[in-house]
């Protein structure tokens, strides 16, 4: 695929990204493209339930029936999802973020139920790496949490705080677990971060290294969010040398290089969904 610009990322967006850690793109996501993500995460969201009816849900898990739902890296498992993942829409976000080059490393649905989806609390993405591999001294990867509809804070959008308020330009946070809803935790401050209210289709980019935090949903819809991240270069865990999560060639020297064909993951990281045999 070509280099091809298709959204407007202006200079002020690069350099609060590069300033602060953060971006807001209201409205970016194409019509059809939002649509299809909205069809695929009624799928994974219908795999989900049956997965917590057959008693297939760890209660380590961070997901909750009908409350909080995390849905991790199945993209594989559907026809198109892929064609988001590695889109043009994609490729500028992240030659924006973290330049030329990259690789996807994550990806999963994060969605609050109707008048019971849970808060999350104040963390770091990559304080989810330091859990497994305290010594990592990763470079920061992006988290593009992408709005499948309108958020707002009364049905749990994303808060933010700036690198220059969180402490967080370049530090890895060494994170608590909260024993009830096995979350982790960075953040204890009263700092109450920047809420982000934003329509459907939007794109809001930040540093793994940024802290974030999201409030309960109180209305009577669900709010869904598809949570993609990207990396620079593949992430190994410095004791064993594994790869951590996914390592998707997607640009190289700004340049679109996917390639549906051969992404596999016997290649590029990731596992076959959990039987869902009772």
């Amino acid at each position: 695929m070509e280099n091809q610009k298709v959204i407007d990322i202006s200079a002020q967006d690069r350099q609060l990204f590069a300033d602060e850690g953060y971006m807001i793109l209201k409205g970016v996501i194409p019509a059809d493209l939002l649509q299809m993500l909205r069809e695929e995460c009624s799928y994974f969201l219908g795999y989900m339930d049956a997965r917590f009816d057959a008693n297939m849900v760890s209660p380590q898990a961070l997901s909750r029936r009908g409350s909080r739902y995390f849905v991790n890296d199945m993209y594989r498992y559907s026809p198109r999802l892929w064609q988001f993942l590695f889109s043009d829409v994609m490729a500028d976000v992240c030659r924006a973020t973290i330049g030329d080059d990259a690789v996807l490393f994550h990806e999963q649905w994060v969605v609050k139920g109707a008048e019971q989806g849970m808060n999350f609390a104040w963390h770091q993405d990559s304080g989810y790496v330091k859990s497994y591999d305290p010594d990592t001294s990763h470079q920061p990867y992006v988290t593009c949490w992408c709005t499948l509809d309108d958020v707002t804070e009364a049905n749990g959008t994303v808060y933010l705080l700036p690198h220059s308020r969180g402490g967080t330009r370049g530090n890895i946070i060494t994170h608590a677990q909260d024993p009830e809803s096995n979350d982790l935790i960075g953040y204890c401050g009263e700092d109450p971060g920047i809420a982000v209210e934003v329509p459907a289709g939007s794109i809001v980019a930040f540093s793994s290294f940024n802290l974030h935090r999201s409030g309960a949903n109180t209305t009577s819809q669900m709010r869904r969010v598809y949570l993609p991240q990207y990396a620079a270069a593949p992430i190994h865990n410095t004791q064993t040398g594994e790869q951590m999560n996914l390592a998707v060639p997607f640009l190289e020297s700004g340049k679109n290089i996917y390639d549906h064909d051969s992404d596999t993951s016997e290649k590029w990281g990731g596992s076959p969904p959990p039987s869902m045999a009772a």
